[in-house]
């Protein structure tokens, strides 16, 4: 396993993260324990979790996952081993109402009220990263490319928020915190506000990053170097499409895009074409597609650490041993061919 600092800290994380979004939809307690089991065994010590999980969002699977973690640190023990984060939702009326009526904000009574029975569920006395899972504000992301700007654009003042914050690191409560699909204007504010009042540092950005989706090489990628906010990326094999498994067969049982066919972010025309093509690549090369694209995101010098997720213990075991692959240069070029024919189609 390789390691990196988050941000300008002197936490040491995986350069593979666990990321657990499945547990209690797609994966059972017994399940997620194996995974977490067989993760830290092979040097994974950095686990991402969320209030919002497990994923599709749902009232009666809400909180799940940060249980099941939760009761696999009350067996396990050694909490202080492992980098754990998790993540406060934003607004989302109608499709987050099951979460604070889905006007949950990042002012105080949201941020304490999260945090609290994130612990309580976790079974922890501290998060070591805790991030805004979206932003408050109207902006693009989730799968929006261009910004459109919208008045009214009422969202709480990011000094309030970065004050509550600090209260929860004094506390103990927090060790750091983070953003996620985040813009580079949201990352500088949250920057120029810490520095001018003094208030905690975002050290991450957790966003997507892909094959099919680049986006923060426009932008972030400059801030996470100059600044120490390196990527948390989600959504490395964009929900499993990248190992090309769906070019091969349309319908896998039990797979996500099988059980939840509108989860298309990764299935459009441009991105199935791109898929083709980097799966036939890695073939050509002789290697695993899912791996190859794995390691491409191990590769970039912004990446902190690569979010991986399985449902099954070969998908797991495959993805973890990625970081012992090293992409050749004619490989890479072939890479970088394919995206200039077909530029972040999956955004």
């Amino acid at each position: 396993m390789q390691y990196r600092k988050l941000g300008q800290t002197d936490i040491v994380v995986s350069l593979i993260c666990l990321g657990t979004m499945t547990f209690g939809e797609q994966n059972s307690e017994a399940e997620g324990h194996q995974q977490l089991d067989y993760a830290v065994e092979h040097g994974v010590n950095f686990i991402d979790t969320a209030e919002l999980y497990a994923i599709p969002p749902r009232a009666e699977t809400y909180g799940r996952t940060e249980e099941i973690i939760g009761s696999w640190l009350a067996k396990r023990g050694k909490r202080d081993d492992l980098v754990i984060a998790s993540k406060i939702a934003g607004p989302g009326e109608g499709w987050v109402d099951h979460i604070r009526g889905g006007r949950s904000r990042f002012d105080r009574h949201h941020i304490e009220t999260a945090l609290n029975a994130s612990l309580k569920r976790l079974q922890s006395d501290y998060l070591d990263l805790y991030q805004l899972h979206w932003p408050e504000r109207a902006t693009n992301y989730f799968g929006r490319l261009g910004y459109q700007h919208s008045e009214p654009n009422d969202f709480t003042p990011i000094e309030e928020t970065l004050s509550v914050l600090k209260d929860q690191v004094d506390a103990g409560k927090v060790r750091t915190i983070g953003l996620s699909n985040e813009t580079p204007w949201g990352v500088m504010k949250f920057l120029q506000v810490a520095e001018r009042l003094g208030l905690p540092r975002v050290v991450s950005v957790q966003n997507p990053y892909s094959l099919l989706n680049r986006s923060f090489e426009v932008g972030l990628a400059e801030i996470a170097h100059r600044e120490g906010t390196g990527l948390l990326a989600y959504s490395p094999l964009g929900f499993g499409v990248l190992s090309g498994k769906y070019i091969e067969r349309a319908n896998i049982a039990n797979s996500r895009l099988t059980l939840w066919p509108d989860y298309d972010r990764y299935s459009n025309e441009q991105a199935t074409s791109a898929t083709r093509a980097y799966t036939m690549l890695a073939r050509m090369h002789r290697v695993d597609p899912a791996q190859m694209a794995l390691a491409y995101v191990n590769s970039r010098s912004f990446t902190t650490a690569n979010i991986i997720g399985a449902t099954t213990m070969a998908q797991l075991k495959n993805n973890i041993e990625s970081v012992e692959l090293e992409l050749s240069e004619d490989l890479l070029h072939g890479i970088e061919s394919i995206h200039t024919r077909h530029p972040n189609p999956s955004p």
